[in-house]
């Protein structure tokens, strides 16, 4: 008879067979009745605890020994504070549908992982309770293994999954992936599919969370998903650890002093514990290290900066064997003494063999600080490391673990929080930089990129290094060209050989003669559309693959804006020496005709490189408008410097002047360049970049070119653009037929630029006072679909469209709100950065921006959402695919993106006698009093 595995439902437990266990290959699924018919022996439960109060990572059977506390098996667990409102943030996340989140931020060494762990045991009786193992970029297996879990083999015992994943990433993907399955299965859901519970080991993430709890825009009715867990006790805590380090006492004796993992959180992370417990390090001398002692220093090294890291048992007692002193078959623990307390083991799963690491990231640090003062620098641990412990092949893992060390970049510890950027370096370089000397990290690292000499990282953070901090710009175009040469086909490893002489070209002074400074550019420019290429490349390869299969990543544009600097830069010192550049770059003057007054003939060689800068500056000008405007970034934020550095060098080479000998026509076109309002995209940004007064400006220029005549359709787009912009700021503006001259001025062309459809479909959009349906509507959506697929998709793919306008309950123009004039009732600060989350759509809880809003009707059925006018529906796209998991009547907010119309914060319409359940949001407001009930879905 097979072994059976019980699974929660709704209505207790159902039994399935071995095969659903057989199944899961990237989910470790705990199960409600996991150890309840095994027999768990003393020794093996006081084996178990022991080695997790030392430190070690904690397993299930500590939680159900634990469990077993009562009975004399074990102790029962420390619940940290955050563990009632995790308990409680999932619970409510119950009355959600679709993939909702939850969040445990907390510090490295604070327990975080444990209590993650603690409250999937103790909900595995009510959900299906699942740790992610794979990488969470497999999306599509991770969903088809996520929603079997949740049907439990069968659609008629649904429940939901509650599934750890023990790092940061971008959500959308996996909660897209699991909605496509869901629909793919056509299973219809009116629970959560999956509550991810997010377990984040991060700095940086408390910190910004704390951040943002701060921000008045923040506390407004929005109910975080998160929880905060840091390296510090409540007066609860310590009595409860108090009471617990008394009963270890009594069961252990002295064993309990190098309990480390407990004593740690017992002292509330003391540094003086921490000081005393690694004392035994007090007598370690320079010279002549014996081999245990080299091996503690790289596992203190690694452990210190690679958080979660470890060395593997086998490893390690293969580089102890190289002792000829050492005879026998003695194990690690015997070997590595008097070090030994200071160090654990333990295993991931049964799989795998013992993995060793250090008790504590605080006595990791700790023990790094002590071996630097006794003259084992850090510098000389990584080298030692490199050379000595790593094999000619090392395992993936271990590779993945020296990337990190020498090459992951963290957050930055100051500046804004809410915008940092990264380090330039890994902690552990920046440490050597600090504490010992540049030179020495270069050493580390040129280590490194001998040692694996296929790996093109470590040339290329040793070629960062040379540059920025030793400004060795020979040294370091070698060894960029070193890691290009390793990965020729990755744009982000070829951007560094353009930052070097980009930064080389900074570098220079005043009085370099311009020739070295336009070869040194021309060198830059070339690196970096180099790179351009690359990314372009790479861009079109991923559109083959199978986007189902892997996350799909945007398009890389450093090398793009890495060219714009280098104009910027180069501008500025031409311009510096001769004023007279300045006429040439911005090509009011031909090059050739002032040679004389720049003071060098031999100049003239570098004419095409100049005479071609101005339009190209344009052109990527455009591109970044088109790119930052529609669309951002889900990865991250977009900086917000890039859009200033990018018109800050666009405004020079267009110059602020507009040239007499230019006919009026020029001369318009150049005053728009000048106003950054040239394209469509840059019009719609006049929100955020301009004052009315400018608006006013580039109506009355728009006007004028649509007049011409030899204007086109877009001048015309524009004009009416323009309009709808200063409507925006509650300006008067005129109303003629707009939606019919559209008509007259579209040329025969079927070639029709996206921003015409989308001005066409809001032109048309109805009214509420028409009664008559619209059926050529749906013609006008696939029309601009059509034209954002031809100009757009492939540039904003896994990018987020953010929307342009949303339907407002004003006449004419006035009733498309701009996207911006809602941001600025969101966060009452205009002059904020626009980086509001749309995905989320908590901006919707403000009445502010809900007043300024029409809400509009409409039906959900098979994963699909309809807009409703008078008999007639008409598909429209959703901002959030979870709320499409049941039918049935909606209301929702309408926006309209470059590729179409888009329904925000879709909230279900239940008859009030359908019963007292409610799918809720944490986003959006309660249930009215007017008889129906409007709720939505929860998507972090």
């Amino acid at each position: 008879m097979s072994r059976k595995t019980a699974l929660p439902t709704s209505v207790g437990k159902t039994l399935f067979s071995e095969e659903i266990r057989d199944y899961f290959t990237v989910l470790d699924v705990i199960y409600a009745d996991q150890f309840e018919e095994e027999s768990i022996d003393r020794e093996t439960a006081e084996q178990a605890e022991e080695k997790f109060l030392r430190g070690a990572t904690p397993e299930w059977l500590n939680f159900h020994i634990g469990d077993l506390a009562g009975m004399g098996s074990g102790s029962a667990f420390i619940k940290r504070d955050g563990y009632k409102r995790l308990v409680q943030q999932i619970h409510k996340r119950r009355n959600y549908i679709g993939t909702p989140t939850v969040k445990l931020l907390h510090q490295q060494g604070c327990g975080g992982t444990t209590l993650a762990m603690q409250v999937l045991w103790d909900m595995r009786k009510t959900l299906r309770c699942a740790v992610l193992m794979g990488s969470p970029l497999e999306c599509t297996k991770i969903a088809k293994e996520v929603v079997h879990l949740f049907t439990g083999g069968s659609k008629d015992d649904l429940n939901t999954v509650l599934l750890l994943i023990n790092e940061e990433f971008v959500l959308e993907h996996l909660q897209d992936s699991i909605m496509a399955e869901i629909e793919e299965q056509q299973i219809d859901v009116d629970i959560p599919v999956v509550i991810l519970f997010i377990c984040v080991r991060s700095d940086h993430a408390v910190l910004k969370a704390e951040h943002y709890r701060k921000q008045e825009g923040f506390k407004k009715g929005h109910d975080t998903d998160y929880v905060i867990l840091k390296r510090t006790l409540s007066d609860a805590e310590k009595e409860e650890l108090d009471t617990k380090e008394e009963e270890l006492t009594q069961k252990y004796g002295a064993k309990v002093s190098q309990f480390h993992g407990f004593n740690i959180l017992h002292s509330n992370f003391s540094r003086d514990y921490v000081q005393e417990a690694c004392a035994v390090l007090n007598t370690v001398e320079r010279k002549r290290k014996p081999l245990k002692t080299q091996l503690l220093s790289f596992l203190c090294l690694l452990n210190a900066y690679v958080p979660g890291s470890y060395l593997l048992e086998s490893d390690c007692l293969d580089f102890l064997r190289h002792d000829n002193s050492l005879q026998g078959d003695l194990s690690l623990v015997t070997l590595m003494q008097p070090f030994s307390h200071l160090i654990v083991s333990f295993h991931h799963d049964k799989r795998c063999e013992k993995r060793i690491r250090m008790a504590h990231p605080m006595i990791a640090k700790y023990c790094t600080e002590l071996l630097s003062i006794a003259g084992v620098a850090r510098s000389d641990t990584a080298r030692n490391f490199l050379h000595r412990f790593c094999p000619d092949e090392v395992s993936p893992c271990l590779l993945g673990f020296i990337k990190d060390l020498l090459t992951k970049r963290e957050h930055k510890k100051d500046g804004s929080i809410e915008d940092s950027d990264m380090e330039k370096f890994s902690t552990l370089i920046l440490h050597i930089n600090e504490i010992e000397d540049k030179n020495q990290s270069a050493s580390v690292l040129k280590v490194a990129s001998k040692k694996f000499d296929k790996n093109s990282l470590f040339p290329q953070a040793l070629a960062r290094l040379c540059y920025g901090e030793l400004e060795d710009f020979k040294e370091a175009e070698f060894w960029a060209k070193k890691a290009i040469e390793r990965d020729p086909k990755k744009s982000f490893i070829a951007d560094t050989l353009g930052q070097v002489h980009k930064n080389h070209l900074k570098n220079k002074r005043l009085s370099v003669e311009p020739r070295e400074l336009l070869q040194l550019a021309q060198t830059a420019i070339e690196a970096f559309e180099h790179e351009e290429k690359l990314a372009e490349e790479e861009h079109r390869k991923s559109l083959t693959e199978d986007e189902k299969s892997k996350v799909l990543w945007g398009l890389n544009t450093t090398g793009q804006f890495g060219f714009l600097q280098v104009c910027n830069i180069l501008f500025d010192l031409l311009v510096i020496q001769n004023e007279t550049w300045k006429e040439v770059l911005t090509k009011n003057v031909p090059m050739g005709s002032v040679l004389e007054s720049l003071g060098d003939n031999k100049l003239f060689r570098f004419r095409d490189l100049i005479e071609n800068l101005r339009e190209k500056v344009e052109k990527k000008m455009e591109f970044f408008d088109n790119f930052l405007i529609y669309s951002q970034s889900i990865l991250k934020k977009d900086k917000a410097y890039v859009s200033r550095e990018v018109s800050a060098c666009y405004k020079k080479y267009v110059g602020d002047s507009v040239p007499e000998h230019n006919d009026k026509l020029q001369q318009t076109f150049q005053k728009l360049k000048q106003k950054l309002a040239f394209t469509s995209a840059g019009v719609l940004s006049c929100q955020d970049r301009t004052c009315t007064s400018h608006i006013e400006y580039i109506i009355e220029w728009w006007r004028e070119i649509s007049q011409g005549t030899n204007s086109t359709t877009d001048a015309f787009v524009n004009y009416i653009l323009a309009q709808i912009m200063l409507s925006n700021k509650n300006k008067a503006v005129s109303t003629p037929d707009y939606k019919n001259a559209l008509k007259l001025k579209k040329p025969p062309s079927s070639v029709t630029q996206a921003e015409y459809h989308l001005l066409s479909l809001l032109l048309s959009w109805p009214t509420n006072d028409e009664d008559k349906p619209v059926p050529h509507l749906y013609q006008l959506i696939k029309n601009l679909s059509h034209a954002y697929e031809r100009e757009y998709k492939t540039m904003f793919r896994s990018r987020y469209l953010r929307p342009l306008f949303f339907l407002g309950p004003g006449t004419s123009l006035k009733r498309f709100v701009h996207r911006r004039v809602l941001e600025i009732s969101w966060t009452k600060d205009a002059l904020q950065e626009s980086n509001t989350n749309w995905k989320n759509e908590s901006i919707f809880t403000e009445d502010m921006v809900k007043e300024q809003l029409l809400k509009v009707e409409g039906v959900v059925r098979n994963y699909r959402v309809y807009v409703r006018f008078r008999g007639t529906e008409v598909e429209v796209d959703a901002n959030r695919k979870d709320c499409l998991c049941r039918s049935g009547h909606v209301s929702f907010y309408l926006g309209f993106t470059i590729k179409g119309p888009i329904a925000f914060s879709i909230q279900r319409k239940l008859l009030a006698t359908e019963g007292d359940q409610k799918i809720k949001t944490p986003d959006h407001a309660e249930a009215s009093s007017n008889g129906m009930t409007e709720t939505g879905a929860d998507v972090a």
